[in-house]
């Protein structure tokens, strides 16, 4: 048998043999059309090899290829080598090295989902939206997401350049970032707020987000709890599973959660709340969302607004309506490949169009307005000196006689407060239960 003959037959093979972990068969015809353009790729392969100024092994060869081959199908699929596979499963499950920023391709341009909360991109100011328009000196012009990960992450503790173009505020600027172990807490910040409205926050989607979240519920509950703020901006999804777990929490069984709807019937499916205890079905809720939601937030945020369980606050959603199935091969690298899209129960995919909230409010920052349309200083009066540097010099008295519980909660009551956002979401909650009171008079 020639070589070329042998390499192309074991690449049939496998593909062929992908039916085995649930991809749909290859036809007769097909596979007879595929081992046409297999035999092309083979005669690419060999002349490859034999010919090509520098020598490459078999496999960095079937790598390029396969890396190739999967970025021409959508910005979101990906061939892993075993390196990068290893990677991914270790950031699923909370624990990775490099910026803490979800990127995509959006336009043709590598585009911030999310920075992740508390990491070095979040810290320096990356926000959803940014377009990443270098990387130390290499543009990001025709640069995969693979590519671009790999060049983003690296050995804690060194430093990397970004420059980001935010459309927004017509801005070119550059963002040194120091790269480091990305810890990533899921559910943040879960408290009381007023009239016994819970708030909590959720950053992503993985294997553990679902019992932090379950559990911050019912510690809410318990200290009184009667009504939720659901807080998924800057998430940028994560597992689907655990999406669908976390929206079934609120919906009553039957409910219709997500469906998606792929190339085979096989992949066609309905998912539906299977909710047993019904805890907080009838707490009155909120969720927020704005342009870093993406993915698994849009599968929650839809799901809740699709079947009237809650009110959506905030500003657009990124909109990311593909499901990714990860693919494990035989050598230890995976694909990442895009095998449907999700459609919310109204039956809308959002993949590139994003949910539009129920009540749409633009974040201002704290400050931001005060002293909009003032033709006058922006100084301080004498006494708002005198009380800026009275409660300076009492600081530290203050301190010690707070415990750091006290002073904790003192800083989140203080970060709410200057939330526009939040603050509209917990008067849609009060709204909602002075609606209910006069139903049931």
């Amino acid at each position: 048998m020639s070589k070329e003959k042998f390499v192309w037959g074991i690449i049939l093979a496998a593909l062929l043999g992908l039916t085995t972990i649930g991809i749909a068969p290859v036809t007769v015809r097909a596979a007879s059309d595929l081992y046409t353009k297999v035999e092309l790729f083979s005669y690419a392969l060999t002349t490859i090899q034999s010919e090509y100024v520098e020598k490459k092994s078999p496999q960095d060869l079937i790598y390029g290829a396969l890396k190739g081959m999967l970025s021409s199908l959508d910005p979101h699929s990906q061939f892993m080598d075993p390196d990068e596979y290893k990677d991914l499963k270790t950031e699923t499950q909370g624990k990775f090295g490099g910026l803490g920023v979800e990127i995509t391709i959006k336009d043709n341009l590598l585009t911030v989902i999310a920075p992740v909360e508390d990491t070095p991109a979040w810290r320096v100011g990356i926000k959803a939206g940014d377009r990443i328009v270098k990387i130390g000196k290499d543009t990001t012009r025709d640069m995969t997401l693979d590519d671009a990960v790999k060049k983003l992450r690296g050995d804690p503790g060194t430093r990397v350049v970004i420059t980001i173009l935010r459309e927004s505020e017509d801005m070119v600027k550059d963002f040194p970032i120091t790269r480091e172990i990305i810890h990533v807490q899921d559910v943040k910040d879960p408290h009381i707020m007023d009239d016994h409205i819970g708030y909590v926050r959720l950053t992503e989607f993985r294997e553990n987000s679902y019992g932090e979240l379950h559990a911050a519920l019912e510690k809410l509950k318990a200290q009184g709890a009667d009504s939720l703020v659901l807080d998924l901006r800057n998430n940028p999804g994560g597992l689907l599973d655990v999406a669908i777990k976390i929206a079934e929490d609120f919906l009553p069984a039957g409910e219709t959660i997500v469906s998606t709807k792929g190339r085979h019937a096989p992949q066609d499916s309905i998912d539906k709340s299977e909710n047993t205890h019904g805890d907080f079905l009838e707490w009155p809720m909120a969720v927020m969302i704005n342009q870093g939601s993406a993915s698994g937030s849009e599968i929650v945020a839809g799901a809740l607004r699709d079947n009237k369980r809650a009110v959506t606050v905030g500003t657009k959603s990124f909109g990311k309506g593909s499901v990714q199935s990860v693919i494990p091969m035989p050598d230890g690298s995976g694909l990442r490949l895009t095998t449907a899209r999700y459609f919310t129960p109204s039956g809308v995919c959002i993949n590139g169009v994003g949910i539009t909230p129920d009540v749409l409010v633009e974040e201002v920052k704290a400050g931001e307005d005060k002293h909009k349309g003032d033709t006058k200083s922006n100084k301080a009066s004498d006494k708002d000196l005198d009380t800026i540097f009275s409660d300076v010099e009492h600081k530290d008295d203050k301190n010690e006689a707070m415990s750091k519980d006290e002073k904790k909660q003192l800083e989140i009551k203080k970060k709410d407060e200057e939330d526009n956002q939040l603050q509209s979401a917990v008067n849609v909650i009060k709204g909602i239960k002075i609606d209910r009171k006069f139903q049931h008079k």
